[in-house]
């Protein structure tokens, strides 16, 4: 870990509160359950943030979403090898892998293959691609403790990570999900939640530009539901986005400082 690595102190980011009170959230028939780590239904974790993580990287990117702990390293704009064919586009390479004790459950993680799939798909769309022909960025996301909403987490970071080592981005990329609890939508869920959930809806964006870059839905909704889902996505991606920015202007005030 770098010393001299900026950070920011844990951020709240969670959307506009509804005036309207909502019932408790239940667990098997338990209407007396509230959250487990007893936030609102529609209260995000406190998110941390932090610069310059790995010294050895070009960029990089550390964040720790309540027992959600994610660390990412960005490698290059570096020559593609010679078998690729030539582009005007430079390529970008994810990877997301699970430490052997990221869950109390050895293995019990998600797909890593198909998580590396969705964070390219993620990040691709807000990447400058056209600023480093026949170059590769490789951006290598690790997730040392899995406490839920992981792949949100990992594509905040990654995005961070990326913007770190000065690769040119049309905008930042945020990423919330929402779970489907019976009648409640509970957001930014945590392991315990999502091992109960009913479906799931995940969206990154550029907040800045206010563009999905991705959207994933697991799960039966109704159009009603997927729009509740989405606006809150969509107003705690906008606030996650400023805690971000503030990130980075912090590195950037240490750095001119030192």
């Amino acid at each position: 870990m770098a010393g001299g690595a900026s950070a920011t102190a844990p951020s709240t980011y969670s959307p506009s509160p509804n005036q309207k009170k909502k019932p408790p959230l239940f667990k098997d028939g338990d209407l007396d359950w509230v959250r487990p780590d007893g936030r609102e239904f529609h209260q995000c974790r406190p998110a941390f943030f932090r610069t310059g993580a790995v010294n050895a990287a070009a960029g990089s990117a550390y964040a720790e979403f309540g027992n959600t702990k994610v660390i990412v390293s960005v490698f290059g704009p570096r020559e593609s090898k010679k078998a690729m064919m030539y582009s005007d586009m430079g390529r970008l390479n994810c990877n997301v892998s699970y430490t052997t004790f990221a869950t109390a459950v050895r293995g019990q993680v998600l797909d890593q293959k198909e998580s590396s799939s969705m964070l390219h798909k993620a990040l691709e769309g807000a990447i400058r691609l056209e600023t480093f022909p026949k170059t590769t960025v490789d951006v290598f996301a690790l997730v040392l403790e899995s406490g839920g909403s992981d792949l949100p987490v990992v594509i905040s970071c990654a995005s961070l990570a990326l913007a770190d080592a000065g690769i040119m981005l049309y905008d930042l990329v945020t990423a919330v999900s929402v779970s489907c609890l019976g009648p409640n939508l509970v957001i930014d869920p945590i392991s315990e939640e999502e091992s109960y959930q009913d479906g799931s809806l995940m969206i990154t964006c550029m907040p800045s530009r206010y563009e999905v870059t991705q959207l994933t839905i697991t799960g039966e909704w109704s159009s009603a539901r997927i729009n509740e889902a989405m606006q809150l996505c969509l107003d705690a991606c906008s606030k996650l986005g400023k805690v971000m920015r503030s990130c980075l202007k912090e590195a950037a005030s240490a750095s001119e400082e030192s």
